[in-house]
Formats: C-alpha cells, sequence, structure tokens
C-alpha cells in the first residue's frame, strides 16, 4: 500500500475553504500512487474547543467531502473531524477512514489534551479500530494518543501500521519526533504521522509529518512548509523484522 500524508495549514473554522484547499492536494498525492491519503487532525476546523457550535452530525459536511473525494480519486482518505457522537454526552474528536468502495470507519480520540481542556468541549472515546486497506492492518490514533504506549502495545500484535494525525504545536516539536519513531521501533510497525502547518493563534505548528518503517527510518516532510510525503507500507517487512527480532514476546 501507498500512503501519502500531507502536511497543510488550516483556515479556522472554515470546513469549505479548508476542502478547496486541500482538493488538488489530495488529487496530486494520487495521482503519484497514493493509495491512502492522510491529512491532520481536526483538518476541516482547526483545534477548535468551539465544539458543541462547529460539530457535525456524522453525515455533515466533512464525512461527505472524504467520503465523496474517496469514490471520486478511488483512494482511502483519512483525518478528524469534531462530531456530534451517538451514545456521547459531548461531541468527540472523531477520525475517519473513509474508503474508496464506501466503507466509514471511524475512531473517537482516547485521550483528549487536558492541558488545552480538550476534555472539558470533548468527550473521551471508549473503542479501538484496525481496519485492513489492501491487506495492510491500519490502526488509527490522533495526536495526544501518541504519549501513551498501551494504546499502541494493546494493539500491536494485529498492527502494520499506526496512523497518527495531529495539531502538535511546535513548542513540543522534539517530543513529537521522538514519540513517532518509539512507536515504530518499540512495535516493530510503520507509524505515519502528519502533523499541520501555520499559525492558530497564540500556537504555531512546524509539521515535522514523517512516516517511519519498522526498524526506525524515516521519511520527513520539510519543516514548517506545506508539503505531501509518500512511502510504501510493506506488511511482509512487518513480518519479517518481528521474525529476526522477536522482541514482543518478551512483554
Amino acid at each position: 500500500m501507498r500512503v501519502a500524508g500531507i502536511q497543510h495549514d488550516i483556515v479556522w473554522e472554515k470546513p469549505d475553504e479548508n476542502f478547496a484547499n486541500i482538493t488538488p492536494m489530495i488529487e496530486a498525492a494520487v495521482d503519484d500512487g497514493a493509495d491512502m491519503v492522510v491529512v491532520s487532525e481536526m483538518w476541516s476546523t482547526g483545534f477548535s474547543m468551539n465544539s458543541v457550535e462547529i460539530a457535525e452530525r456524522p453525515d455533515g459536511p466533512t464525512s461527505t467531502f472524504m467520503k465523496e473525494t474517496a469514490a471520486r480519486t478511488g483512494a482511502w482518505i483519512v483525518g478528524s473531524f469534531p462530531e456530534h457522537t451517538e451514545g456521547y454526552d459531548k461531541p468527540t474528536n472523531r477520525l475517519l477512514m473513509a474508503g474508496p468502495d464506501g466503507r466509514d470507519h471511524r475512531y473517537s480520540k482516547v485521550h483528549p489534551f487536558t492541558y488545552a481542556k480538550e476534555d472539558e468541549h470533548y468527550a473521551a472515546g471508549r473503542d479501538r479500530l484496525t481496519v485492513d486497506v489492501k491487506g495492510v492492518r491500519v490502526t488509527p490514533l490522533i495526536c495526544y494518543d501518541l504519549r501513551f504506549t498501551d494504546l499502541f502495545w494493546d494493539e500491536a500484535a494485529t498492527t502494520d501500521c499506526y496512523i497518527v494525525p495531529a495539531n502538535w504545536p511546535e513548542a513540543r516539536r522534539l517530543h513529537w519526533s521522538t514519540l513517532l519513531r518509539a512507536r515504530a521501533i518499540e512495535n516493530q510497525a510503520y507509524v505515519v504521522g502528519v502533523n499541520r502547518v501555520g499559525s492558530a493563534g497564540r500556537l504555531d505548528y512546524a509539521g515535522d509529518s514523517v512516516i517511519v518503517d519498522p526498524l526506525g527510518a524515516v521519511i520527513e516532510a520539510p519543516s514548517g512548509e506545506v508539503a505531501t510525503i509518500i512511502g510504501d507500507i510493506d506488511p511482509a517487512m512487518v513480518a519479517q523484522v518481528r521474525a529476526d527480532f522477536p522482541f514482543m514476546q518478551d512483554r
């Protein structure tokens, strides 16, 4: 499977403008052979705490755009947005994996970012998700989830590739880069980390999006720039690395 990570800026709380901006980048990635295109956390609104006002229904504009784009381009489209999710008392930070064949898989961020009071505006997700995409077992997580090793360890045996869309500030960029590599190496799996660039309020974002392979080798996006990275995800490499270095059996 060929995966693309789009490192992009976000127009604050303006989904239609973000749809227009991201469309040519998605199309270019698909033209370059991408089977899956990953955009950032809260990609259509920015990391806004106006959750009740901006959250969408499950069939709202962002979901519709992602599913229609998947059907039109023939690629999976992955990213998160605020959603009024059934069974929760607050909106959730909801990731959608939209398949070109109409498949719709969703994951709500398990760890809201309490440091920014996300937990006061968004409910914590309860479930995990792993999806088979062209023979690759893909497990999505979101931004702050990256700091919690157990989320990755618990799914490692049935995961070839973790997807981590984010809005991770430049001030803690060393943590972002270090943790992405650590999660790949310790779980002997690919990790695709896709972060935004630009500014929102007092925060700046450097991007630093990466594709890390099971041995820690990295494809990096240029820091601070709108860019797309593309790499191949090979489940056979995951299996070989785990066979050659059977570290997980010692957990």
